[in-house]
């Protein structure tokens, strides 16, 4: 089964409010009504696309250790995917799709990283329920987001409706922004040109792995 198959069969439980999840349909007009108004501001659009030059920047990994982009590309193409955090159900079925795949990353000689707003804690969390190898780095304040275009503020209703269902972003993340990443995957070359770029606003909607190996 495709990633986006397991992930439209998801969302087909949850819109129906099957166990475990439970969930209240009042709630889905409200994340369809933000999902439409981020697709209609244009901005994936504006975001870092192929042939853009990739920022350079050096991020802690979950256990406090600096990972420059720089020194993983000094060993080979840089697969990026930017994180939602551990309370995304449909970002932790990306990351177990990017893990099956990722032999076939490091035998074309790339690195993979996850770039997410939440603290370590939440991290190891992801990499231990997820059974990841690969890091995720903790971009504080979404500020690589930002550099690369994919960073957004959550409108004030769906922050009354996250706070609500008791998901914390100020918590998780250690600030109060309220910012997310939109889901992103990025290819970059060892010159640091962007050779590979998908953005979605809707983050249902999840590129396959095996999109980018013909990239690499």
């Amino acid at each position: 089964m495709t990633l986006q198959a397991k992930l439209d069969a998801f969302r087909a439980d949850f819109i129906a409010g099957k166990p475990p999840y439970n969930t209240p349909p009042e709630i889905h007009p409200i994340m369809a009504r933000a999902t439409a108004e981020l697709i209609a501001s244009g901005l994936a659009g504006r975001a870092l696309k192929a042939g853009d030059r990739a920022p350079a920047f050096t991020l802690n990994d979950s256990e406090g250790k600096p990972v420059s982009s720089n020194d993983l590309l000094a060993r080979g193409p840089l697969i990026i995917t930017f994180y939602r955090g551990v309370w995304c159900p449909y970002c932790n079925m990306e990351l177990q799709a990017l893990q099956d795949e990722l032999p076939a990353f490091v035998a074309a000689g790339a690195s993979l990283i996850a770039i997410s707003p939440q603290l370590a804690a939440s991290s190891r969390k992801s990499q231990r329920t997820n059974h990841l190898t690969f890091p995720i780095l903790h971009d504080a304040g979404n500020e690589v987001a930002a550099a690369f275009g994919v960073r957004y503020s959550l409108p004030d209703y769906l922050v009354e409706l996250y706070a609500s269902r008791k998901n914390d972003l100020p918590a998780t993340n250690g600030d109060d922004s309220w910012s997310l990443p939109m889901p992103s995957r990025y290819v970059i070359a060892q010159d640091g040109t962007i050779v590979y770029a998908e953005v979605n606003p809707d983050y249902t909607r999840r590129p396959e792995p095996q999109d980018m190996l013909a990239v690499l």
